[in-house]
This record gives C-alpha cells, structure tokens and sequence, in this order.
C-alpha cells in the first residue's frame, strides 16, 4: 500500500507548481455556470432568460457582475436572494411574475448600481425590502400593480439618481413618500391614478431635476406639493384632467425651464399662473379646451408657447395676447378655431391689427359668438363650489373636489353632491340601470368611475349636463350596448372604458356623439367582428383596445374612418389571417397586436398598408408555422421591434431588411438548424441583440442558439465561401504573451486542452456569441460534449482539468 500513496503524493507535488500561476482567483473563477445559463466569464455576466425558473440558482459564478433572470417565474424574492454574488452591479428580473420582495431580500449586494424591477405584479414593496443597496443608482418599478407608497421605502437609497414608478396603480402620494433619496434627479410617476399629493409629498427631493407624472388623474394643478421640488427643470404634466390653473394653485419653481401641460381638459388660465416659474422657456399647452388666454405675467425668458389644438377664438379680445406675443417675442404654434374669416390661421402670423372686432358684420360674429361655450375666467368661488351638501352616506372632499361612495351599497344613483365636484367615484355599488339627468349640477365632473356596479343599461340623457367629462369608466358590469342618446352631451368625453361588458360588437352608434374620443377600451367583451360603420364616428380615436374578445373577422374599411389611430391591440382573438386589408388608411399606426391569434401563415405583404409608420409588431403565441420571405417587406426603414417568439417556426427567412431593429424575439420556437436555416443562422451572425432562437433539431445541435450552432451548418453548401466572408482580419494581440514555460506547463496540466478545442466547434462558437471580445462565453448544455472534468473559464488559454 504504500508504493501507490507515495506515488499519489508525488504526483501532486509535481502538478502543484504548474497550477499556481493561476494566481488566488482561480477556484472563483472556474466556478460553473447553472447549466440552463449562459455565462461570459470574460465581462462576468449571466444570462438565465425565459428558463421558466422559480427560484434564483445557487450555482451562479460568485465573481458575477451582471445577472440577467427576465422572463422566469420567481414570483417570491426570499431573504438573502442574491447573498452568493456580492459583486452583482446589474440585476434584471423584469417579467418574473414577482408578487412578493421579502424584507433583506437584496441584503449583500452593497456594489449594485441597477436593479430591474418592471413588469411585475408588486402590490406592495415592505418597509425593508430595499435594504443594503446603499449604492443603487437606478430602479426600476414601472408596469407593477403598486397602490401605495409607505413613507420610509426608498429610504436607504441615498446614491440613487433615477426612480421609475410609471405604469403602476397609484392613486395618493403621501408626506415624505421619498424621503432619502437625496440624489435623486428624475422621478417617473406617469400612468398611475394620482389624484391627490400630500403638501410635503416630494419633500427631500433636493436634487430632482424632471419630474414625470404625465397620464394621471389631477384634476386641479397641486401647486404647493409641486413647489416642494425647488430643484426641477422639467415637469411633465401632461394628459391629465386639469380644467383650470388659478393664482391660488401657482407653481413657485425658481429654475424651472420646461412645462408640459399638453392633452388635458384646460379652459381658463389666470394671467400669473406661472409668475413664480421666471427661467420658464417652454410651455407646452397643446391639446386643450382653451378658447382664451391672457397674457402671461412674470415670464420675461419665455421662447416657446405651444398652442396647437386649441380652440382659440382670434376675435377683438384677444388683442392682448397678440400684442404681448409680439411685444415679447414668444414662439406660439397653433391655429385660430374662429372666428370664420380667421378659422386655421398660424398664431405666429398674426397680428394684433389683424383682429377683427364687431363691425359690418357684427350680426354674423354675434352670433357665432354666443354659440361658442363660454370657458371660466376665474376660479368657482368657495360658496358657490359648496351650495348642495355631500349624500349622506358619501364622502366628499372640498380640498380636492373628490366625491366617493364607493362600496355603499347603494341601489340608485345618489344625489346632493357639491356642484363642484370634479371626481365622482361610485364603484362597487349595486344599480342596474342609470336614468336620464343621473347627474345634476355637477357642471365641473371631469372623472367618473362606476365600475363594479351590475349596470345594464344607460337611459337616454344619462349623462347629460357632464360637458366637461373627460374620463368615465364602466368596466366590469353587465352592458351589452351603448345608445347615442345615453351619451349625449358628453362632447368632450376622450377616454371610455367598456372592459369586461358583454357586448357583442363595437358600439359604434355611441361614437357618432363623442367627438373628442381619443382612447377606446373593450377588452374581454364577446365582439366577434369589425364591420364598416363602427368606427365612422371615431375621427379622433388614437388607442383601440380589443384584446380579449372573439373576432374571427375585421372587414376591410372597418378602421379607415379612425385615421388618427396609433395603436391598435387585437390579440388574444380568433383571427385566422393578419387583416391586411383593414388596416388601410391607418397612416400613422405605430403598434400593432396581434399575438394569441391562431394566425399560422404569414403572407407576404402581409403589413404593407403600415409600412410607412408601424414600429412595434407583436406576433407571439399566434402558432405560426410559416412566414413568407416577403410578409414584413417595406418595414425596414420603420420597424423597432418585432415578436415572434412562442410560436411553432421550424424555419425563418432571414429579414436584412429590417435595418432599424431594436429587439426580436425568437424564443420558443422549434428551430431545425439544417441548410434551409442557413441564411437566418448567418444573419443573426450579424446582429448585435439577443434575439432567444435556439435549435430543437438535430439532436446534436438541441438547446444550442442558431447563431451559435455553426457545426450544424457547416456540411451546407456555400458554408466555406459565406464563413470566409465573415472572418475578420487577425490583429496583434496588445496583451502581454505569457512566457513559453508557463503556456507549455498550463497545457501539460489540461493535458487534452488542446484536442478538446479542435473537436468542438459548437462550443467554440458558443463562446463566440456574445461575448463580443476575448475569453469565453459558455452555454453549459455543451459541457457534456467534453471529457469529463473539463470546463471552460474566462483565461485566454485553455480549458483546465481538476
């Protein structure tokens, strides 16, 4: 026994020196990739994309920097997640179905600079969820469920700069709801619910710079809570229901440059509404009611006015404005509305001496005049906003001019409610029918919610007097039609939500008396077609959103009246075939979706009618067996982003063409990596995006991504000639050449290092993908394709053999 120990112990002796130039990182380094993951050891990043995961993996590399784990199925991040990888910089868990950050969760990852939050379904984030990022300078939350925001949250990410929080379900900001984020320079608030900010709601944001609260639900400008940020350049404020900015609601912003006030329900400003705001160079009031404006007071930098979609009536009393415009030299864009001689004149093209007042043709212009609805000129006094007391069983907030009766029980609609009233939320009531003059003297209402309310029809007349309606939403209850005369009067409603109803088809009798209908919602009805005529009245639609219902058909000229629409959502229907022919007229739809359909076949010029505007195409989980090499022809110079990913492909055409690609998605699909997949494999060769593709057949080739697999392609004709061409032009190395006794002796310690290379071409152009420059990129599916006890790490030698 002791010959075979001694030469045991001899041996070692004579391979320990051959492994010490690897230097104290080694072990770390050499540590294997989880074999679902594709690692780059040379950048120390791991990709476990769309892996179908419901727990982080314990075998991730320690020395990692960049995790990407988007596209799995966490949902519960536990305590002390991530505590293996402490270097961690990047983390991605973007649509990983997370309900759930555990208080410490990310405790141990003191060097991440980015964590990825969005498209989740956070409800909620514990008071310790955040705890330990002390160097976190980016999150992302946006596209979760959020509904609150507790005071103390983000209140251990002193060196962050950038907070998302777009996108979620938001209604309240509270006092100090971001306190601590002393670094803070753009704050992202947009498509969330907010109504209301406390008075100290962005206190201790001394560094905020852009503010992001665009498509929201303020319907009176928050001044004091907004003048907290002293610190802002640009405010987005955008898309929400405000109707009127008095002195009262002024913004003090000493060093603010840009406003954004666009697409809102604006009828009156007051002359210094923005005098505190003196460095302001742009105001952006586009897309507003407003008829009249006064000149702007305490604005002396102003360059630039934007107008353009207004109603602005260019007769005598408007001289001031055109006289403090000239005077001023202000930019203004937009047009007159009136009076007729004046109707699509450029604003920037008058001139105060170009105003008509009353004269030859006073009888005309009076007339017209008093047709004209009259805009507030100052604020609703106090004793008129409260002259009717709130119902009894309601709550009613002067301060914010929010009426609620949700869940009360109620069986008719109540009455009483201060004629202020600009919010009216009577959700989770219980009243199948809405009668005619429903509503009184409630003349300012921009927003009204009866949702869950057992509603089964709208009388005539039921909205009547709501001409300042912006907002109304009836989704979830029991519709399954909408009468003309049931929304009359509601002429300036823009967003109706019909969401799971039971309609049968689009109602589009409603749309002829809804002019200003920008945003249409029907999703999870039972329509089961478009015909012509359904959207006749909808000129001014911009989002249709049919996603959910039945439709097997869209007949062509069903969408051309909607020559406004830029998005367009049909998927999760019954279409057998892109509707090609429908989409004609559609000059300026930039999303289309159409995944979940059963649509098989893509025909070539399948999108030609929207070549000239379309950017993102979605195509996902359609059980597409076939595209023509021809379907995306003319989308080229247009077409960011395309998705086709989760469908049955074997083969793909390769789409050159498609030169401003931003992102494809090609995964889950069955991918036969033979000669006919060649000029796709050579293609994607090209692109610098994950695109997700990998080969189900040959066997030899399966779980291996098609830009990667060269060996399956390398039999094909034509391989040789197209592999020359992509072959670079060898440059001498910068790096310092090891010394020949130290190569020779990390060679005689791998012992097949040199065989295991030349017979895995696969694995050799694994590493190639991604990886973008020297040291390896492994996918570890192929490590079984080496001797056993080999694998590959980030030096720029060999595999090694323990």
């Amino acid at each position: 026994m002791e010959g075979p120990q001694s030469f045991t112990r001899f041996s070692l002796l004579l391979l320990f020196p051959l492994l010490l130039p690897l230097g104290p990182g080694w072990p770390t380094a050499a540590q294997s990739c989880p074999w679902i993951c594709v690692c780059d050891n040379s950048r120390w990043h791991v990709a476990c994309q769309h892996q179908n995961l419901t727990e982080v993996p314990d075998t991730i590399p320690e020395l990692t920097q960049w995790l990407d784990l988007q596209g799995n199925m966490l949902k519960v991040i536990p305590p002390a997640a991530f505590q293996a990888v402490p270097h961690l910089t990047h983390l991605d868990l973007r649509h990983c179905q997370v309900e759930l950050v555990a208080e410490g969760a990310f405790r141990g990852l003191g060097r991440l600079l980015l964590l990825n939050l969005a498209s989740n379904r956070l409800s909620t984030l514990p008071q310790e969820a955040l705890d330990g990022l002390g160097s976190l300078q980016r999150l992302e939350l946006e596209g979760n469920l959020l509904e609150e925001l507790r005071p103390g949250t983000f209140g251990a990410l002193g060196a962050l700069t950038s907070l998302n929080l777009a996108h979620n379900a938001l209604v309240y900001l509270p006092s100090m709801a971001f306190q601590g984020l002393l670094q803070v320079r753009w704050l992202q608030l947009a498509h969330n619910a907010i109504s209301v900010l406390a008075p100290e709601a962005l206190a201790g944001l001394p560094a905020l710079h852009r503010l992001s609260m665009h498509h929201n639900e303020l319907q009176a400008l928050p001044g004091p809570a907004l003048s907290q940020a002293q610190s802002l350049v640009r405010l987005e404020l955008g898309h929400n229901p405000l109707t009127y900015v008095g002195e009262e609601d002024a913004l003090m912003l000493p060093g603010l440059r840009e406003l954004l006030m666009d697409h809102g329900a604006l009828q009156a400003l007051d002359p210094r509404a923005f005098a505190r705001c003196p460095r302001l160079r742009t105001l952006d009031l586009r897309r507003n009611q407003l008829e009249t404006l006064p000149p702007l007071q305490g604005l002396g930098q102003l360059r630039r006015l934007r107008l353009q979609g207004n109603p602005l009536w260019c007769g005598c009393q408007a001289w001031p404005l055109f006289e403090w415009l000239a005077r001023t030299r202000v930019q203004a864009g937009g047009t007159c509305g009136g009076p007729r001689q004046l109707r699509g004149e450029a604003l920037d093209a008058l001139r105060p001496s170009a105003l008509r007042c009353l004269g030859d043709d006073a009888e005309e212009e009076a007339e017209e005049l008093a047709a004209r609805p009259r805009a507030p000129t100052r604020a609703p006094q106090e004793d008129e906003r409260a002259a009717q007391p709130c119902p009894t069983v309601c709550a009613c907030a002067s301060e914010s001019q929010h009426s609620s009766c949700e869940g009360r029980g109620l069986r008719a609609v109540p009455s009483g409610f201060p004629n202020n009233t600009q919010l009216l939320d009577l959700r989770r009531n219980h009243f199948p029918l809405v009668p005619g003059g429903a509503f009184p003297g409630l003349d300012y209402l921009v927003s009204l919610y009866l949702q869950h309310c057992h509603i089964t029809e709208l009388e005539a007349g039921a909205l009547a007097g709501l001409g300042r309606l912006v907002y109304l939403y009836l989704a979830d209850n029991q519709l399954s039609g909408l009468s003309s005369a049931a929304l009359e009067g509601a002429t300036h409603l823009g967003y109706l939500y019909l969401e799971r109803n039971h309609f049968l088809q689009v109602p589009g009798a409603a749309l002829h008396v809804l002019p200003s209908l920008v945003s249409l919602h029907l999703q999870d009805n039972a329509v089961e077609s478009l015909a012509p005529g359904d959207l006749v009245g909808a000129r001014a639609l911009r989002w249709l959103y049919l996603s959910g219902n039945r439709i097997t058909h869209v007949s062509p000229g069903s969408l051309g009246p909607a020559q406004e629409l830029e998005k367009l959502y049909l998927d999760g229907n019954q279409l057998r075939e892109v509707p090609t022919r429908a989409l004609a007229g559609l000059l300026v739809l930039a999303e289309l979706q159409l995944s979940g359909n059963p649509l098989r076949i893509l025909h070539e010029g399948a999108f030609r009618p929207v070549v000239q505007s379309l950017k993102l195409l979605f195509l996902n989980g359609s059980g597409l067996e076939q595209v023509s090499p021809r379907a995306f022809e003319g989308l080229g110079p247009r077409l960011q982003s395309l998705h086709l990913q989760q469908n049955r492909l074997q083969a793909l055409p390769a789409l050159p063409k498609l030169t401003q690609l931003q992102h494809i998605d090609l995964s889950g699909n069955p991918f036969r990596c033979d000669c006919q997949l060649l000029p796709l494999h050579r293609w994607l060769t090209g692109l610098n995006i994950k695109v997700g593709a990998t080969c189900a057949v040959p066997p030899s080739a399966r779980g291996q991504r098609v830009k990667a697999a060269m060996a399956a392609f390398e039999a094909c004709p034509g391989w040789a000639a197209g592999k020359a061409k992509r072959t670079p032009v060898p440059r001498p190395s910068t790096r310092r050449a090891p010394t020949k006794g130290r190569r020779q002796g990390i060679h005689k310690a791998a012992g097949v290092c040199a065989l295991a290379l030349q017979g895995a071409p696969e694995m050799q152009s694994t590493m190639r993908e991604g990886g973008g420059g020297q040291g390896g990129v492994h996918h570890s599916p192929q490590r079984a394709e080496l001797p056993r006890g080999l694998y590959y790490t980030h030096s720029t030698h060999c595999p090694l053999s323990l």
